[in-house]
């Protein structure tokens, strides 16, 4: 009976959920010839023709195709894509289309069931489920950044489900599949859909996600006990300020190499992570307290982050 009802559930999530995946097919334009880039999944989440990828499917593509699981194949406008946190959005001239909506993934707990939908080594719709392992993970995107709020399960996922959806029961989407962990058997990851939320929204708005930038460069130090108990710290370790960019915010904050940031507007700061953190949370031009430790005597500092786009383009 037990499985009679499981079976019942993943029949009815994949009838609901598949009609809403896409196959997505990249090409990428070199010396004036059209040469086939990578594959991946993705899913239509609004009722308009938006649907959502990884953005390492679609990175860079100069052309991208979606195929439907009827077969229907389309032209795909790459609205935008966020390699902070591995997302894209694309659209097609198209209404009516099924969806696969975005739950909450902040209600999901460990233990409850997913199931997630792809087109793993080009077979299309394909349908695997398991468990939701752990919340609140943590995966470094190939920026360098890290990606939080990584939802980790060990429904079998393979090349090719990447950008697919990462279903609950009631066949809303609760994440967005992105990576295997290679050396392991059943440990794969997804970005979460709180996060894919606000990154689409942003996509769609204005076509980036506009991100802060300080100018300074450094890592994580150990802070002795003496300093701690002087400066009344809650944490152990710092981020020590390496470089810092002539013209930055920074530089004009008067921050200094050898300075070590403890907390940015009363945010504890432990390390880069930490600080990249905050700042991808905070407001562009929006002035700002960046808290330092200076020869052993906590130091606050106005500062008033950048755009990191405008710094990029130099």
């Amino acid at each position: 009976m037990l499985l009679d009802a499981y079976s019942r559930v993943t029949v009815g999530v994949s009838e609901k959920v598949c009609p809403s995946v896409v196959s997505v097919e990249v090409l990428r334009l070199t010396r004036q010839r059209a040469g086939r880039g990578g594959n991946g999944s993705g899913f239509a989440f609004r009722p308009d023709g938006y649907l959502l990828t990884n953005s390492h499917v679609v990175h860079g593509a100069d052309l991208v195709q979606v195929t439907f699981s009827d077969g229907k194949q389309m032209s795909a406008e790459l609205v935008g894509d966020d390699t902070e946190t591995d997302l894209a959005v694309l659209k097609v001239d198209a209404a009516g289309l099924p969806l696969t909506p975005l739950g909450r993934s902040s209600h999901m707990k460990v233990g409850q069931l997913v199931v997630a939908v792809g087109n793993p080594l080009g077979f299309q719709c394909t349908v695997t489920a398991g468990v939701v392992s752990a919340l609140g993970r943590s995966l470094r995107a190939r920026s360098g950044r890290l990606i939080n709020d990584i939802i980790q399960t060990d429904a079998a996922l393979n090349p090719g489900n990447s950008g697919g959806p990462l279903v609950n029961f009631r066949g809303e989407a609760i994440g967005v599949n992105t990576a295997i962990i290679p050396e392991a058997q059943g440990i794969c990851l997804a970005i979460s859909s709180d996060t894919a939320a606000w990154v689409s929204d942003a996509l769609i708005r204005d076509g980036r996600i506009r991100r802060s930038y300080l100018g300074v460069s450094g890592q994580r130090v150990a802070l002795p006990s003496r300093l701690l108990r002087e400066n009344d710290l809650k944490i152990e370790t710092g981020m020590m300020i390496m470089a810092v960019e002539a013209g930055s915010p920074s530089a004009n904050a008067g921050l200094r190499e050898r300075d070590v940031v403890v907390a940015f507007n009363g945010t504890p700061v432990s390390g880069v992570d930490d600080l990249h953190r905050v700042l991808s949370s905070h407001g562009v031009g929006v002035k700002s307290s960046v808290t330092v430790l200076r020869s052993g005597k906590k130091l606050d500092l106005e500062i008033v982050p950048e755009e990191l786009a405008d710094w990029k383009k130099d």
